[in-house]
């Protein structure tokens, strides 16, 4: 499953390192979400393929089926908490990734 990027604008210059995730993950598994954040998306991706994340690793094989960028460690921080809370915020994390 491809996963699908928010409409964040594209970073400029070198501020492409200093850029900031939320990242959604589906379980091949058992179809269960987990949602995380990280200023390095792919070697934190690939720690959860290889079983070094403890909330992953039984869920086996993962996607990343969401991300934004953020331009702050708190914004993205904020977001993650936002689509942890549930209720509607769950409700908006299903639109974005299903893409409606």
């Amino acid at each position: 499953m491809a996963y699908r990027r928010s409409p964040t604008p594209q970073p400029r210059g070198d501020s492409i390192n200093n850029m900031f995730y939320v990242y959604v993950l589906k379980s091949k598994k058992d179809g269960k979400f987990y949602i995380g954040s990280t200023k390095d998306l792919e070697r934190r991706f690939a720690e959860h393929c290889k079983g070094l994340v403890v909330s992953t690793r039984n869920r086996l094989p993962i996607d990343m089926v969401y991300q934004e960028s953020f331009d702050t460690k708190n914004k993205a921080q904020k977001r993650e908490q936002y689509f942890k809370g549930g209720g509607r915020a769950h409700l908006t994390l299903k639109k974005l990734i299903e893409g409606a």
